[in-house]
């Protein structure tokens, strides 16, 4: 039995994967929508394994990723998302995820994912394997400005490009308005954009954002 741990911002998924999981004999210890709980959890529980979305209402499951990564937890992540971003792959992987799985796949490919990471093996599905492909042949962006940013500020990158303001901001991160201004301040500075719509043409042209990221 595989203890394991859900985020996702949706509780109809994660109710689907708790009955998915238990079915095949796996235990679900918690889970949660938010990312701050979620590492206080981690932290708290040390499951095995956790089940990871990306896009959690305006944060990134990157930031628990690479949280995970920095805190050395060993809890093996598996990232279960419906973006087919071959950079988002890539980054999840360089992040120490254990699996790549497409919400697409099958309960049977999920099941098979969880036992390869409690083995300590890497699982991505072809269509995943293909993507990661993509990404890794892909030239490298050498001079490509995101690069030097941390996920922090790539985080409060889409949200200010999706029009919320310092104080919205930092109710979601729970981060003063003062620390968010900071941020936007140093961000923009690294990027060397003078304001809003300047940042929101940079973070277009270099896909950090865009209307197929889930």
């Amino acid at each position: 039995m595989t203890h394991i741990y859900l985020v996702d911002d949706h509780q109809i998924m994660r109710e689907g994967l708790r009955a998915l999981l238990e079915a095949a004999g796996h235990q679900v210890v918690g889970e949660s929508a938010d990312l701050t709980e979620a590492l206080a959890d981690l932290l708290r529980m040390r499951p095995q394994v956790l089940l990871l979305d990306l896009n959690l209402g305006g944060r990134s499951g990157f930031e628990l990723l690479a949280q995970m990564q920095r805190r050395r937890l060993p809890t093996r992540c598996i990232v279960l998302t419906m973006s087919e971003q071959p950079r988002h792959v890539a980054e999840a992987l360089r992040l120490g995820a254990s699996a790549y799985v497409l919400k697409g796949s099958s309960g049977s490919d999920l099941i098979n994912a969880i036992n390869e990471a409690v083995q300590g093996k890497r699982h991505l599905g072809a269509k995943a394997a293909n993507l990661a492909l993509q990404a890794f042949m892909q030239p490298a962006a050498e001079h490509d400005p995101m690069r030097v940013l941390s996920p922090r500020e790539r985080q409060i990158i889409v949200m200010v490009v999706n029009g919320q303001s310092s104080a919205q901001i930092g109710l979601a991160l729970h981060l003063s308005p003062k620390t968010v201004a900071t941020y936007r301040s140093r961000l923009m500075a690294k990027l060397g954009v003078a304001d809003v719509p300047a940042l929101v043409r940079l973070a277009i042209h270099h896909k950090l954002i865009d209307s197929n990221d889930e």
